[in-house]
């Protein structure tokens, strides 16, 4: 008998909790009653929940085993990051500035899931803002380190299984990066292909829903849900090996050396399994692409955080402080001229790959820094949110210290299948 029937139903994957749910093996109420208790055990060290209502979680589930099957996520818990809208709890967006915020409704994602039948368990510590400020919320691999942000308390609850699955978001790094780190899956879609509607506005431009999970066939179930567009991998394109383009970037030497070992190591592996691996190299016109992504970013959260700096700028730290004011005083001209440099890139990105095939990037510089430090240097995902392609952090290397490093996976803008199946036959492989 296994660990999980044994009575660790926490451990089990969304989709296999789907299966025996609807099969009548296994009741929501069990399925969230066992992810509570881990939560309670493992929390006092994670840090990974903003707010919790244990009692209200367990009234959904026992309400879904009540009911006839709503859709593919019945009866499963699943975490929200405290920067999406929940009508039935508090969405702080990680500052005091907004402490025992109610939002009228669900974000859009929000009632996508209920809809399809998932339980929302709780929602996830942010950074402030989901900017780089250092939350609570420690690295299950080593409590010491950080788990990344600004999706910290969802790749944290994710990676110590406390819920199969979560939402994030990505601005800057805030999927891929943490999703490294802990070393769990971490899909950044196209950008615009899942509503964002009720999820904090940072950059209209730049913000993206992302998802996080331990299982490929997990992201699967949850994109199913959030995206119209979404094209499943129903036809053994995960069993396929990928055809794969190995960039070391522009940026390569701002990588340590676990950093682009973990690239190396994967490219090899990825070889010996099968996938055909070739290398190039990216246009020198990609150099600029981070400094520009960082720009715009900046230009856009000094407008859209305007209200916060301007009411209660004694209340935000001093990182978050300095970017507003930075991007206040950036001209319109400099945010137009950065989302020229990505305009230029995106079909020189398209031209460098095949058809089908994926780019493999660092996600990370390296292994997770110590929390105190703070959550991580995002360079090596600023350029592909800024155009707005999907990314997707694949776990299973490790650098010196024994800790995770995810690697990347990148295509064009709506070749999201194809960085799916790659990571998914990848994720396979790199276990």
């Amino acid at each position: 008998m296994s660990e999980v029937d044994a009575g660790e139903p926490w451990r089990l994957s969304a989709s296999e909790a789907a299966r025996r749910i609807a099969g009548g093996e296994l009741s929501s109420e069990t399925l969230v009653r066992a992810c509570l208790a881990r939560i309670e055990e493992r929390e006092p060290t994670i840090h990974a929940w903003a707010h919790l209502d244990a009692e209200a979680a367990l009234a959904q589930a026992r309400e879904r085993d009540a009911s006839a099957p709503r859709g593919p996520l019945h009866g499963i818990p699943v975490a929200v990051k405290d920067i999406v809208d929940t009508a039935d709890l508090p969405t702080e967006y990680g500052t005091t500035i907004h402490a025992g915020h109610r939002p009228e409704r669900d974000a859009a994602c929000v009632a996508r899931l209920r809809a399809a039948g998932a339980v929302v368990i709780g929602k996830t510590v942010t950074t402030e803002l989901a900017l780089f400020r250092p939350p609570p919320t420690r690295n299950p691999a080593d409590p010491a380190r950080t788990p990344g942000g600004s999706s910290s308390g969802s790749a944290a609850a994710v990676a110590d299984a406390m819920v199969p699955l979560a939402l994030a978001s990505q601005t800057a790094g805030s999927t891929v990066r943490p999703a490294s780190f802990c070393g769990i899956l971490g899909l950044k879609p196209t950008h615009g292909l899942i509503d964002a509607t009720g999820v904090l506005c940072l950059s209209p431009q730049l913000d993206t829903l992302g998802m996080l999970a331990r299982e490929a066939a997990d992201l699967e179930l949850l994109g199913a849900v959030l995206a119209d567009g979404w094209e499943p991998l129903h036809d053994g394109a995960a069993d396929r090996a990928p055809a794969v383009a190995v960039a070391r970037t522009p940026w390569w030497d701002a990588a340590d050396d676990d950093g682009r070992r973990a690239v190396e190591t994967a490219a090899q592996r990825l070889a010996a399994a099968g996938a055909r691996v070739r290398e190039v190299e990216l246009p020198e016109s990609f150099a600029p692409l981070p400094d520009a992504q960082d720009t715009l970013m900046a230009f856009d959260m000094g407008r859209n955080l305007a209200w916060e700096y301007d009411h209660h700028a004694g209340e935000l730290s001093d990182v978050l402080r300095g970017v507003l004011e930075r991007g206040r005083a950036t001209a319109p001209e400099a945010a137009e001229a950065a989302a020229r440099t990505a305009a230029a890139c995106h079909a020189e990105l398209a031209d460098l790959l095949g058809d089908g095939e994926v780019l493999l990037v660092p996600a990370v510089v390296g292994e997770a820094p110590p929390a105190e430090v703070g959550t991580g240097d995002p360079l090596f995902c600023r350029a592909w949110t800024l155009l707005g392609v999907p990314a997707m952090s694949v776990p299973g290397l490790t650098g010196a210290h024994g800790l995770p490093i995810g690697v990347q996976l990148v295509a064009p803008a709506g070749a999201d299948r194809a960085v799916r199946a790659a990571g998914a036959w990848a994720a396979a492989r790199l276990a």
